[in-house]
C-alpha cells in the first residue's frame, strides 16, 4: 500500500518526530494512520517517562485571565531556554493555565496533598452512613477507592484535560515530553476568582 507523504507529514507534526521515523512507523501499521499515531505516542511516553529524572529548571510562566473574574498563574519548566522560547512549549503553557482557570483544581498531583487533608477525608469517608455495616477490611478498600476517585478530581495532571477529555493534563504534559524531547513539568499554580475568598 503506498503511503502519502502528506500522511507522513501530518504524523511528524503531531508526534515531533522525523520524516524517516513517521514513514517507518506507518508501514509498520499498514498505511494506518491512527495506528501509526497510537504507535509512536506509546514510544514517546517511554521516552518521556525516562527523561523525567533529569533537571527542569528553565521554563515559563504563563497567565490566563478569563472574562476579568478568573485569574490564573503557572510555572511550567523545561530543560532548556531554547525550548522554553518553543512555539509548542509556550501553547502547552497557555492550553494549562486555560484549563485551570477552567477546571479549579486545588494541587498539581498526588504527591503535593498535605498529610492531614488526606487523613481529614479519609476520616470523613470512613465515618459515613454508607459503610456502618460493612466489614473494616471492605471498608477500607472503598474508601481507598474513594478517595482516589475524589483527589483525582481536584489534582491538575490527573483531571481530563478540558481540550481532549480523553487524555488527562498528566498525559497531555507527557505528550510534549516526547515531541519537544525534554523534562517538562508543571511547579505550581495559583488560580483566582473574582470575590472567592483564598
Amino acid at each position: 500500500m503506498a503511503i502519502s507523504i502528506e500522511e507522513v507529514k501530518r504524523l511528524k507534526d503531531l508526534t515531533g518526530v522525523g520524516l524517516t521515523d513517521a514513514k517507518k512507523a506507518l508501514d509498520e501499521a499498514g498505511g494506518d494512520f491512527d495506528k501509526a499515531l497510537e504507535a509512536m505516542r506509546k514510544k514517546g511516553m517511554t521516552k518521556a517517562e525516562k527523561r523525567g529524572e533529569r533537571e527542569a529548571r528553565q521554563g515559563l510562566i504563563g497567565t490566563y485571565n478569563h472574562d476579568s473574574r478568573i485569574g490564573v498563574i503557572v510555572e511550567i519548566n523545561c530543560e532548556t531556554d531554547f525550548v522554553a522560547r518553543n512555539e509548542i512549549f509556550t501553547t502547552l503553557v497557555k492550553d494549562v493555565a486555560m484549563h485551570i482557570a477552567a477546571s479549579a483544581p486545588e494541587f498539581v498531583s498526588a504527591v503535593d496533598i498535605p498529610v492531614d487533608v488526606r487523613e481529614a477525608k479519609k476520616q470523613e469517608l470512613l465515618e459515613s452512613d454508607a459503610l456502618k455495616d460493612k466489614p473494616a477490611d471492605m471498608a477500607d478498600k472503598i474508601v481507598d477507592g474513594q478517595l482516589k476517585k475524589y483527589f483525582a478530581e481536584r489534582c491538575l495532571l490527573d483531571q481530563p484535560f478540558i481540550k481532549n477529555p480523553d487524555q488527562t493534563v498528566g498525559d497531555y504534559v507527557k505528550e510534549h515530553n516526547a515531541r519537544l524531547g525534554e523534562n517538562i513539568l508543571v511547579r505550581r499554580f495559583s488560580r483566582m476568582a473574582l470575590g472567592e475568598l483564598a
